[in-house]
């Protein structure tokens, strides 16, 4: 038989499962021994001997030329791979890795340079022929060996030309699901990376989905079955590994839901023990919340999950905050609602509602998350429409909480949460509500107004343009949004002032800012130009402002200046 360094090594079916990591050294040793010997190794483009180029007891030039190769500047092609290759065949660097790691700086260096070789296309067609090592690798001490076996295996699924049955009969034979599994679960924090990106790719297999969900709840690869045996940490790396599952497809997902893995999120949720753990889960379940096919699946797990958690006063202020958020991102989807029923939205606001009502005098970072949780709410038509035909209507408290000047931050996130509401960031055909909807919005404004000194939403509404910066910003959305209401479109035209700062090229200074305050009069323009009040004489020059403002543009545009010469008092040294 003929050996070669590149076609050489093992069958990695014929190795005994029990093969230990000397083993596999001494082997590697005698198959180098092998290809040096082999006739075939003269298609090196070296004229010397590999003896001569090359020795296991001296790394000196393999370390010298893997750094340079490690980090060379750029992309490296095949060529340059299959170059460096030839000089210090996969099996001489293997083997100074598993026999020479007490050198200073090898491990870390060939490390490196093997990353290199196995992302390029070359590089990853030899991966097949030494799985049986990254089977090795992947069980080795080393943390930064582990790392590499790990990637090594998401570059040969990746660079998989065929998504056929072979790439998954290799990770079978070489049983390496179960190995990434183990260090998604117990490596640092880099190896626990790699891992979850390698189980990933390997996901992209439709082969792979009976490796990587079992049916049997016993068998030890089964999600559910590897939680229960973890600590507290490797259970939350178990549960992230299935939100980014889930995160892949919607036929995945659709396998994670009938396998009852979100019920692990559930547990670990209602869990009161840890509130780190559960801090942790729930910031998964947010993450979950913002897969465009997630609502289908967690509508049917989650709502009363997080009603219980909101309504919960003895529950620590962060879970109940985060609790929110995820509520405010959940009931912000327009197609939560083809999945959930009206009564379940209704049964979260008034949660939220009856919270923010016993919050309702203190500054704290749970009312801002509650106010800002409605205003994800009240972006969906549907969302809006709910706080405000409500009884109570739930969004009177961002109406109230929006024109409190002395707000703070609880102001800052009501002005957003408002500008949600009334549609700044719809589409132009859902701006306007239902009747009642509507009816509700006009009668809260003039309500605050009344019982503000300003007397009048266009008062208000001056008020926060007179604010600082960051304020003006969230009412110019706020503004943006309610002027396709004819009544604010009065009320706006009623204050020139209003209509003097949102015309001003010079009033802000950063391009978000200058960009909002002329979406705001643009808005003001259109609603103006589409309504009755354009044939009224006396505002025609509010008209000719918005035009010259509209066509102006965003950004401050100076007028051309001649050059004019300055004359100074020439400096003396």
């Amino acid at each position: 038989m003929v050996h070669s360094p590149f076609n050489f090594i093992f069958v990695h079916a014929s190795l005994p499962k029990f093969l230990s990591f000397t083993d596999v050294s001494a082997a590697l040793t005698l198959a180098l021994k092998i290809s040096l010997s082999s006739p075939l190794h003269s298609h090196s483009k070296q004229s010397t001997t590999m003896d001569e180029e090359f020795s296991l007891d001296d790394p000196t030039q393999l370390l010298e030329s893997a750094s340079n190769f490690a980090h060379h500047p750029g992309s490296l092609n095949d060529a340059a791979v299959k170059d460096f290759l030839d000089r210090f065949p996969l099996p001489v660097i293997i083997s100074a890795l598993q026999t020479k790691s007490d050198v200073p700086g090898l491990e870390n260096t060939l490390v490196a340079c093997l990353e290199r070789v196995f992302k390029t296309k070359y590089g990853a067609s030899l991966i097949p022929q030494y799985m049986t090592f990254v089977q090795v690798g992947l069980k080795a001490d080393s943390q930064i060996v582990r790392c590499l076996s790990c990637k090594t295996v998401s570059s040969f699924l990746k660079n998989f030309d065929d998504k056929s049955i072979y790439a998954i009969k290799l990770i079978i034979d070489c049983d390496i699901y179960p190995l990434l599994l183990d260090c998604r679960v117990n490596g640092d924090e880099q190896v626990a990376t790699a891992a979850i990106d390698a189980i990933k790719n390997l996901a992209q297999f439709p082969e792979a989905m009976g490796i990587i969900f079992p049916s049997n709840f016993n068998e030890a690869t089964h999600l559910g079955n590897v939680a229960s045996r973890c600590s507290s940490l490797g259970r939350v790396r178990v549960l992230s590994l299935i939100v980014k599952l889930f995160s892949i497809s919607s036929s995945i997902a659709s396998v994670i839901y009938n396998s009852n893995l979100l019920s692990l999120l559930e547990t670990e949720i209602k869990n009161s023990n840890d509130t780190l753990v559960t801090l942790s889960a729930l910031e998964l379940l947010y993450e979950l919340t913002e897969v465009q096919h997630g609502a289908q699946f967690l509508a049917r797990t989650t709502f009363q999950l997080l009603h219980s958690i909101i309504s919960n006063s003895s529950m620590e202020s962060i879970l109940r905050s985060r609790a929110l958020m995820i509520s405010g991102r959940l009931l912000s989807k327009e197609n939560i609602y083809m999945f959930v029923d009206e009564p379940s939205a209704k049964s979260l606001i008034s949660a939220i509602d009856v919270r923010l009502g016993l919050l309702d005098s203190q500054d704290t970072d749970e009312r801002e998350s509650a106010l800002e949780a409605l205003g994800g709410i009240g972006s969906s038509i549907q969302g809006a429409v709910l706080l405000l035909t409500s009884f109570p209507p739930a969004a009177r408290h961002i109406v109230h909480a929006a024109f409190d000047r002395q707000g703070g931050g609880k102001q800052l996130a009501a002005l957003h949460a408002l500008g949600n509401i009334v549609g700044e960031n719809r589409p132009e055909d859902g701006v306007i509500l239902n009747g009642d909807a509507e009816e509700s919005l006009r009668r809260l404004v003039y309500e605050v107004a009344s019982e503000s000194s300003k007397l009048t939403p266009s008062g208000l509404l001056l008020s926060v343009l007179q604010q600082a910066a960051e304020f003006r910003l969230a009412g110019y959305r706020v503004i943006t949004g309610l002027v396709a209401r004819v009544w604010c479109l009065m009320e706006i035209c009623s204050k020139p002032e209003i209509i003097s700062i949102v015309t001003d090229p010079t009033a802000e200074t950063t391009k978000i800012a200058m960009e909002a305050r002329y979406n705001c009069c643009k808005a003001i323009h259109k609603s103006f130009m589409s309504s009755k009040l354009v044939s009224d004489p006396a505002l025609s020059g509010i008209a000719g402002k918005l035009q010259e403002a509209v066509q102006r543009g965003p950004y401050l545009v100076r007028k051309h200046t001649e050059a004019t010469p300055v004359v100074m008092t020439a400096e003396r040294f």
